[in-house]
């Protein structure tokens, strides 16, 4: 359904805004009809009375600021979608769950208040899989309404995929923001870990849990960083291209035949485009080596809900029920032994990258395209190994038949160098958009 698919530059929009080539007042006017256009089948948005009324007033005190572009914050008047696990002063905070919102309440998230002094208002809170576990939202992939968009970040995704948003923020815990990006056809990007403040989210798993957005090209994501990342400097990124390091091995076996034989093509485009490319046999024992991530995960989400679960329990979802119930069989002891050892597999991949002289790791961001269905929102492993040891990870669309569903192309970067992972995905997106890239017929 093509008129479901029409993604927003932010760049493009904060410059309009910006230079007064759109007044606040008409963008956040367009937005709410856009919103009522097609979110009652994409189903983005988390409902709220009262959103056109809120969001026309926020877009005049915008309005109020001037009309210098010297003068005017770089997101001026840019409406932006909030995960609804990021508490907003005044709306309430829901999680995808079935509990009062008062069980949930905090106060609102730094990122927020970022946003907000860059000039952006709040288009409103986009759905999230409960807690942002794995029991799925009601959102739809805009590109066809039968397959799921991803989780948990799926509303995040899918409204800046429908053009509701130019920018949406998400969090990934193992691939909450990269998968659903992948799947919807834009640009996904998860900060190093720690690089965002996490006050005012709620927390699954912290060693893991990372604010990141969504937005429609690499240009957009860089914007969006430098007013949200903490000690943004665009100088720090490396000049020139980047080495880039394929880990073959069992890890990369997950992906589905589709994901892989379009991932070739990509790399050949790539090293056609002038890109040293290196394959490196890593991840030898990978299940082994990845499964304290999971006891991680668990423990720490038991923790986080420890309280809650003892108070709501039978209002939670089964599936989120069950990967509580699991995390409150650990024992503190254990989760201190695995995360010793995951501090070693970071430590090997730190010396395996340095070794092997890779600038950026990439891989298919997801297993293969949007699965059919509703009741899973597809399978995170090709996030794990990097979100597992908190790097940052950039996933871009690439160019697909017409009709063909999404598939994105997954860079990692080295820890704490995500200006330079940025600066190169600007190039990286370049060859990859390109059309002839892939011909495939779907």
């Amino acid at each position: 359904m093509e008129d479901l698919v029409q993604p927003i530059s932010l760049t493009d929009a904060a410059e309009g805004l910006r230079t007064g080539a759109v007044e606040p007042q008409k963008y956040a006017a367009r937005t709410i009809e856009r919103i009522a256009e097609v979110d009652g089948t994409v189903q983005s948005f988390v409902a709220e009375p009262g959103r056109a009324d809120r969001l026309a007033h926020a877009a005049q005190e915008a309005g109020r600021r001037g009309t210098e572009p010297g003068d005017l914050p770089p997101l001026h008047g840019v409406p932006v979608g909030i995960k609804d696990i990021i508490h907003v002063e005044g709306l309430p905070t829901a999680a995808g769950s079935a509990l009062p919102p008062e069980a949930m309440a905090g106060g609102q998230a730094t990122v927020v208040d970022r946003l907000l002094d860059a000039g952006a208002i709040i288009a409103g809170k986009t759905v999230t899989g409960e807690f942002a576990v794995t029991a799925p939202g009601a959102t739809r992939n805009p590109h066809r309404p039968e397959h799921t968009p991803g989780g948990t970040s799926s509303g995040s995704a899918a409204a800046v995929a429908a053009g509701l948003v130019p920018l949406a923020i998400g969090t990934q815990t193992i691939g909450s923001l990269i998968r659903p990006a992948a799947y919807c056809g834009v640009v996904g990007f998860k900060p190093s870990h720690g690089r965002i403040p996490l006050d005012g989210v709620l927390p699954v798993a912290p060693t893991f849990d990372t604010v990141g957005m969504i937005t429609a090209r690499v240009a957009d994501v860089a914007l969006a960083a430098s007013c949200l990342c903490d000690d943004w400097r665009s100088d720090r990124a490396v000049p020139g291209r980047p080495v880039l390091g394929i880990p073959e091995g069992p890890y990369m076996n997950f992906a589905e035949p589709e994901a892989r034989s379009a991932f070739d093509e990509q790399v050949a485009a790539l090293r056609t485009a002038g890109y040293d490319v290196v394959s490196v046999p890593m991840f030898e024992n990978f299940e082994e080596e990845v499964f304290d991530f999971f006891v991680i995960n668990l423990y720490e989400l038991s923790q986080a809900h420890a309280d809650r679960f003892a108070r709501y329990e039978e209002l939670y979802d089964e599936r989120t029920a069950e990967a509580i119930r699991q995390g409150q069989g650990a024992q503190a002891s254990d989760h201190a032994d695995s995360l010793a050892r995951r501090d070693a597999f970071r430590d090997r991949l730190a010396a395996s990258t340095a070794e092997h002289g890779v600038d950026l790791w990439i891989t298919p961001a997801a297993t293969g395209p949007a699965p059919l269905g509703l009741e899973s929102a597809g399978d995170s492993v090709m996030s794990l190994p990097w979100s597992g040891v908190g790097l940052p990870c950039l996933t871009i669309p690439t160019a697909r038949p017409a009709g063909a569903l999404p598939l994105g192309f997954q860079c990692v970067g080295r820890a704490g160098e995500d200006e330079s992972l940025l600066h190169w995905g600007l190039g990286l997106e370049a060859v990859l958009t390109a059309r002839g890239t892939d011909t495939r017929e779907n």
